[in-house]
């Protein structure tokens, strides 16, 4: 069973995406940037996604606890230790598999970090048919 989730971007239905899909007990959550927090130092904006991540996994009854995979992708990479010290501070426990690439640009100029994430949702949490 899919279950699409809809996040607060406008341009979900003209790039035709969804902010997470929801398959099973797997989830998958689209590159997520740190909107409100364009202003901030890269270690404010890793924070403010894992905020907006936090709020869709909710959504799809997950966790940052489900949590399995990341792909950061920064476009300074004299951001890396910054933003790894964070992502540290939410899954220094959980230890997801981890890919860190840096890019030329990211859709906002602002922007020096945007994650996707994977999760697995403990069958415990899983929602009976």
């Amino acid at each position: 069973m899919r279950k699409n989730i809809s996040g607060s971007s406008p341009y979900e239905p003209i790039i035709g995406f969804s902010r997470a899909v929801r398959v099973g007990n797997t989830l998958h959550l689209s590159g997520t940037g740190p909107v409100g927090a364009d202003d901030q130092d890269a270690a404010g904006q890793t924070r403010r996604i894992f905020a907006i991540a936090a709020d869709i996994l909710a959504q799809a009854d997950a966790s940052l606890n489900d949590v399995v995979r990341t792909r950061m992708f920064l476009t300074h990479v004299e951001d890396w230790e910054a933003v790894g010290r964070v992502h540290g501070e939410f899954f220094g426990e959980i230890r997801p598999a981890a890919t860190l690439v840096v890019v030329a640009a990211l859709l906002n100029p602002s922007w020096r970090i945007e994650i996707e994430m994977d999760a697995v949702i403990d069958d415990a949490n899983f929602p009976s048919p």
